[in-house]
C-alpha cells in the first residue's frame, strides 16, 4: 500500500527590520516608479579614504569604469524620461573617461551632477577642473562634513580641511555658490558618529555664518545625510560595540512620512561594471536587482521594464527612513 504523502507547506521568508516597520504603520512593500535619475558610480578610486565612506574608496582601489560601459549609458540618458546623471565614486574625475561622459551627458540637455570631494580639485593635474565644470554647468555636491578643521580632518583625514576650503574658494571665483549664477554649490553633512544628523535648516545657517565669516565661502544648500550602517563605518560600529545600539536608534526614529520621497523609487543606480541596483547602497552590498531582470547590455532591456519592479530592502535602509530622512539629496521631509 502506498504511504500517504506529507506536504510541507512554504515558508515565507521573514521580514527585514525594515520591512517590519513597513508592516507597522501600513505601508506597503516598495515598487520601482518611472526612473528619472541615473546614479553612476564610475569606479572606487579616489585620493582620499574616509572612515564614513559606504563605498570603501580609496588611492588602492581599482575597479573602474571602462569605456563600453560609458557609452552605453551615454544611449540611455537619451530617454525622454532621465533628467538628470549623477555622478558618484570614488572620486569620479579619477575615471579616464569621466569627462567624455559629462560632455555628453551635458550636450543631451540633461542636468549633470557631480559629486565631488573637493581635493580632488588641490591635486595636480586636476586643477583646471574647475572651469570644466563652470563651462559645463554642472551641479557640484560637495562632502563637508563640519564647518571646524578639527572635526573635518577626524573624518576624512589630516589637512583635508584647508584644501576643502581651497577648493571653495576656487569654485566660488568662477561664479559657483552665487544665488545669480547658474552654477549650484551643494555641501554635504555627515554625522560624525552614530547618531542622526540635525535640522538640515540651523545646520545650513550655521555653516553659511561660519564658512562665510571665516573663508569668504559662499554655497547654495547643505544637505544633511545619516550614514548607513555599511561599510567602513558598520565596522568601524562593531569594533566599538556601537553596531545594534545605531541599528535600535534608526528603527526606532523610522518616519513614515519619508517613504515616498526614497530615491531607490526613482532612481537606477548603475555600478563601474554595469551592474544595475535600486540604489547606492544597495550597490555597496551587492544587491543588484531582482534575478531575471534584464541587464544593461541586454537588446530587450529597457527603463520603462522597470516600472513596478520591487526595490530590494534591507535593515540598512533604515537609514534613509530615520528621523527627516536621507537620500542624496538631503533630508526628506
Amino acid at each position: 500500500m502506498e504511504l500517504p504523502t506529507t506536504h510541507t507547506p512554504a515558508r515565507t521568508p521573514a521580514l527585514n527590520r525594515f520591512e517590519q516597520a513597513l508592516q507597522r504603520h501600513g505601508l506597503m512593500d516598495l515598487e520601482r516608479g518611472t526612473t528619472t535619475v541615473l546614479q553612476i558610480n564610475v569606479g572606487k578610486l579616489c585620493n582620499q579614504a574616509c572612515t564614513h565612506c559606504h563605498v570603501e574608496a580609496g588611492p588602492k582601489r581599482t575597479e573602474i569604469m571602462g569605456a563600453a560601459v560609458v557609452e552605453r549609458l551615454l544611449e540611455l540618458a537619451r530617454a525622454e524620461q532621465v533628467r538628470t546623471v549623477d555622478l558618484t565614486g570614488g572620486a569620479p574625475e579619477m575615471n579616464p573617461h569621466f569627462r567624455h561622459l559629462v560632455e555628453g551627458v551635458a550636450a543631451l540637455g540633461k542636468q549633470v551632477i557631480a559629486r565631488c570631494n573637493l581635493t580632488i580639485l588641490t591635486e595636480p593635474g586636476y586643477e583646471e577642473l574647475t572651469d570644466f565644470y563652470a563651462a559645463h554647468r554642472v551641479h557640484l555636491i560637495c562632502s563637508m562634513p563640519c564647518y571646524t578643521a578639527e572635526n573635518v580632518n577626524k573624518q576624512r583625514g589630516n589637512g583635508v580641511f584647508d584644501r576643502s576650503i581651497a577648493a571653495l574658494q576656487r569654485l566660488n571665483a568662477v561664479g559657483y555658490g552665487d544665488d545669480a549664477s547658474r552654477l549650484r554649490l551643494d555641501l554635504v553633512y555627515n554625522p560624525l558618529g552614530p547618531f542622526l544628523p540635525g535640522s538640515q535648516a540651523n545646520l545650513e545657517a550655521d555653516y553659511k555664518r561660519e564658512l562665510g565669516r571665516h573663508f569668504g565661502v559662499r554655497f547654495n544648500a547643505l544637505l544633511t545625510m545619516a550614514n548607513l550602517p555599511i561599510g567602513r563605518f558598520a565596522r568601524t560600529l562593531q569594533r566599538r560595540g556601537e553596531l545594534e545600539p545605531y541599528l535600535r536608534l534608526l528603527e526606532e526614529s523610522f518616519n513614515p512620512g519619508t517613504v515616498p520621497h526614497l530615491m531607490c523609487l526613482n532612481t537606477l543606480s548603475v555600478g563601474w561594471d554595469g551592474q544595475l541596483y535600486d540604489c547606492d547602497f544597495n550597490q555597496m552590498l551587492e544587491l543588484p536587482l531582482g534575478s531575471g531582470r534584464p541587464g544593461l547590455f541586454d537588446p530587450d532591456f529597457s527603463l520603462n521594464a522597470l516600472l513596478r519592479v520591487p526595490v530590494r530592502t534591507g535593515e540598512h535602509c533604515l537609514g534613509c527612513t530615520a528621523g527627516s530622512g536621507s537620500s542624496c539629496g538631503g533630508a526628506l521631509t
